[in-house]
């Protein structure tokens, strides 16, 4: 599994975002965290967030703490904060990529290859 961020209001890749990952349980709705991570230069993790053995079919949480980036970027932002993206695997052999566009008052986000 990997991602990567663009800072869409600076036309350049998100360094030094933290991004945190989770799994989700099922049953009763709660978060393992399993990973936190910061973008490197590139926007992109230095590695795979999640591989091997880790990575099981099932429901994940990525959290990109935008508004911390933003704020430390020097952005007047007041609106946009932590950016939970919720997503299924269900094929644990498929590479999974998460990308996610960001600016200080929206983001978007789609299953990159």
């Amino acid at each position: 599994m990997t991602t990567h961020v663009l800072d869409v209001t600076r036309g350049r890749p998100a360094a030094g975002m933290r991004v945190e990952l989770y799994r989700l349980d099922a049953v009763t709705g709660s978060r393992l965290k399993l990973r936190e991570v910061r973008t490197n230069a590139d926007g992109r993790t230095d590695g795979p967030i999640l591989a091997g053995r880790d990575f099981e079919a099932g429901a994940y949480e990525l959290v990109f703490h935008a508004g911390e980036y933003f704020r430390a970027a020097g952005a007047d932002i007041g609106f946009l904060d932590e950016v939970p993206v919720r997503f299924r695997i269900a094929d644990p052999d498929a590479h999974c990529h998460v990308p996610l566009l960001a600016a200080p008052g929206g983001y978007s986000t789609y299953r990159g290859s």
